[in-house]
């Protein structure tokens, strides 16, 4: 599930150009190299959440960001890169995830730990919640490209 919403995430933005990648509809808008560089980071959060399982500590943040909380920081930060910069870094970040997975057995994926106002959830729902971020933002993405093509013409 993972993979395949990759590879559609994948075929939306490339070819982008960093205008494209770099367009804001809003002055308080996430561009779409901004979401391409949000899903990455939450991926690198829940390697820490559920691999590594332990909380996020405040140096784990402040190397998360400015791409994880995304805003006015992450507007200033995540801008001019080509989308080559934004897959290469979603693909590693994918490649840990599937390495640190097959060391895992299946059972790992049930184990219960507190989650969200530490209620608890096994480790298949807080992954899905990964790929589940990534859906939605790629709506955005679709969205944005839309708007892309009506303001600027091109796509």
């Amino acid at each position: 599930m993972m993979n395949y919403t990759r590879t559609i995430t994948i075929e939306e933005v490339k070819g982008l150009t960093v205008e494209e990648l770099d367009f804001l509809y809003a002055e308080d808008a996430n561009s779409i190299g901004m979401l391409l560089a949000h899903m990455a980071e939450v991926e690198k959060a829940y390697q820490i959440l559920t691999l590594q399982n332990r909380d996020l500590t405040a140096e784990d943040v402040d190397s998360l960001n400015p791409a994880l909380d995304l805003g006015p920081s992450a507007r200033k930060a995540i801008k001019g890169h080509p989308i080559e910069y934004y897959l290469k870094k979603l693909e590693e970040v994918r490649n840990e995830t599937l390495t640190m997975f097959k060391t895992l057995p299946d059972e790992w994926l049930f184990e219960q730990t507190p989650f969200w106002r530490d209620r608890p959830a096994n480790n298949y729902f807080k992954w899905f919640h990964v790929f589940e971020d990534e859906l939605s933002h790629r709506g955005q993405i679709r969205i944005i490209k839309k708007m892309i093509k009506k303001q600027m013409g091109s796509l």
